[in-house]
């Protein structure tokens, strides 16, 4: 089973989804509820601000999941092709291929995002025959 975190993400009460996206990216939110909620950890590991009695939803997705939902759900932070744009994140699966190909070529990248990324290239390049 390989545990290694692709979506590090919580879903409170009131249907605000806060996403962890690199290690120390702190994320706090006070829901409708009251109840404040945090998200930590990015890639790296899972922190979180629990409250018991108003639980909020995991999202986290881990390698093990497959490469169906990794696509779904693995993200990369772009500020377009003059990198000048207001970051956005972009899910693997609706990246173009050129432009995996370039984070492959350019990037040192953690493990999962280097396998997650050729595994789409494979995938893409078997579906175009």
């Amino acid at each position: 089973m390989d545990d290694r975190l692709v979506y590090n993400a919580i879903r409170t009460p009131d249907g605000t989804v806060l996403v962890s996206y690199s290690r120390h990216d702190y994320k706090t939110y006070t829901d409708a509820n009251g109840h404040e909620y945090m998200v930590d950890g990015g890639l790296d590991y899972c922190r979180r601000y629990v409250v018991e009695e108003a639980p909020a939803e995991e999202l986290s997705v881990s390698m093990s999941a497959g490469h169906d939902k990794v696509r779904e759900v693995l993200s990369w932070g772009t500020r377009g092709i003059s990198g000048h744009d207001p970051l956005r994140y972009v899910t693997l699966c609706d990246m173009d291929t050129d432009h995996i190909k370039a984070i492959l070529m350019n990037y040192a990248l953690s493990p999962q995002y280097k396998q997650s990324y050729e595994t789409e290239i494979e995938m893409r390049e078997k579906q175009n025959g």
